[in-house]
């Protein structure tokens, strides 16, 4: 059984540990679905991973029991074995078999009744569930799964599990319960309680599927290619202009950030929390340059950008987004949604959860706003003359919707982007661009011509 769990997770898109050296170190079944048919158990088990250099992950494991073997499930089978308490069982990844996500379903719709093991269950008021609509997995997820119900409800299952809040269960409920239009309401969410270790690690949560909207950065892909179809016009001129989306992108994130600050604590960071920051910075610029060694032509204006940030004192923090880009958008009739607030999936829990400027949040959509129209331009396949012509219209495209996110984002705020918003935006747009060329060298190098560029020509 231990091989074939190991063989599984090594092979699974969310285990995050391919390239390394690990084990199966322990596995645990913590709870069962209530009411399963006969001839079938749908558990929940938690498997610790261990790595050579001595790390170790948990990953939870929705796994569905079955006495006898399941054809429509051939391609989610984990294994075969002898179970103590049913016999021969074929065992499949729960998420895919619509009989186990009704068990799911029906458990979130009884809530408080559907404690099993070390399961609870907890459900927000004022949502009737669909308990007769079919379910769908996503596919092309990579840390985590979801499963849609029908047009109802969508949920996301964290697959590497921590003890502690989830920031994205924790910022949805306070958004859902402020009554934000910026978010999909929360339904409700999964907790494993266990009292004698005196922890709670949360594993998935239900909120409204929006089955309807657009993904944010394909609809700011389809803008620039519009753009790049007509030879001569400019931005403001093309039918698909998304200047305006942009600015009502600004709006959105300065009305969540004003939720989260209404709602979470609000603190000042002093200048040693600010020196620490730059410290910070220049030590990602340290290994990246170990990386990319064409960011040593820019060593000295990144350091410089990072040092102005010592010269600062005072700065708010709050609960921010911590990984916003326009991936993480959906444009809805009713306008923008906003969504994964887990933050930077690399960094560890505790560090997700710290309050941080909201200029961060607001440097990582700017970025993503430089990255659409120069992965359009990268694909293009131009010649020589048509790719110098397209690299000047998709600067011009990236300024201009840089220009009117950043101008409502700080109208909404009522706040202009004064000295000190200016050095922590150029700081963090800074310690983004690093990020992003460590990222590319080491998983698209055709791509890492588009940090580089917003670094400009080197001094």
């Amino acid at each position: 059984m231990n091989e074939e769990i190991s063989a599984w997770i090594g092979e699974a898109r969310w285990f995050a540990g391919k390239g390394r050296e690990w084990t199966l170190t322990s596995q645990r079944r913590v709870g069962e679905l209530p009411d399963p048919p006969e001839g079938l158990r749908v558990a929940i088990e938690l498997a610790e991973v261990t790595y050579a250099d001595g790390d170790t992950e948990l990953y939870q494991l929705p796994l569905a029991s079955y006495t006898e073997p399941q054809e429509r499930l051939a391609h989610a089978l984990v294994g075969e074995w002898d179970d103590d308490d049913l016999g021969r069982v074929w065992v499949y990844d729960a998420l895919h078999d619509r009989e186990a996500m009704a068990l799911w379903l029906r458990a979130f719709d009884a809530a408080a009744n559907a404690t099993r093991g070390l399961l609870h269950f907890h459900r927000i008021p004022g949502h009737e569930l669909d308990l007769e609509a079919h379910s769908t997995l996503f596919s092309g997820e990579q840390s985590n799964s979801s499963v849609a119900f029908g047009d109802d409800a969508l949920m996301k299952v964290f697959r590497k599990v921590t003890p502690g809040v989830n920031p994205d269960i924790a910022i949805h409920h306070v958004l859902t319960e402020a009554g934000s239009t910026h978010v999909a309401a929360l339904y409700g969410w999964l907790d494993l309680v266990d009292e004698d270790t005196d922890t709670t690690i949360q594993l998935a949560m239900l909120q409204q599927f929006l089955r309807t909207a657009s993904d944010g950065w394909d609809l700011a892909l389809a803008s620039v290619r519009n753009l790049f179809a007509e030879a001569d016009l400019h931005a403001d001129e093309v039918g698909g202009d998304f200047a305006g989306e942009a600015a009502r992108l600004g709006v959105a994130l300065a009305e969540v950030h004003a939720d989260l600050a209404g709602h979470f604590p609000v603190e000042q960071r002093d200048a040693a929390a600010l020196d620490a920051l730059a410290s910070a910075m220049e030590g990602r610029l340290d290994a990246a340059l170990q990386v990319v060694p064409a960011l040593a032509d820019h060593e000295a204006g990144l350091r410089q950008t990072f040092d102005r940030l010592r010269a600062l004192d005072g700065v708010e923090v709050q609960q921010v987004h911590g990984d916003l880009h326009l991936g993480q958008t959906l444009r809805t009739a009713k306008g923008w949604k906003i969504v994964d607030f887990e933050g930077e999936p690399a960094k560890p829990l505790a560090v997700r959860l710290e309050p941080d400027s909201v200029w961060r949040d607001v440097a990582g959509m700017i970025r993503s706003f430089d990255y659409a129209p120069r992965v359009v331009a990268l694909t293009a396949g131009a010649d020589t003359a048509e790719a110098e012509q397209i690299a000047y219209r998709a600067t011009e495209w990236a300024a201009r919707n840089r220009q009117a996110f950043l101008e409502s984002y700080s109208a909404q705020r009522g706040t202009g982007l004064d000295e000190a918003a200016s050095v922590l935006l150029d700081a963090y747009l800074a310690d983004k661009v690093v990020y992003e060329a460590v990222y590319e060298a080491r998983n698209r190098p055709g791509w890492l011509s588009i940090p580089l560029a917003a670094l400009g020509d080197p001094a």
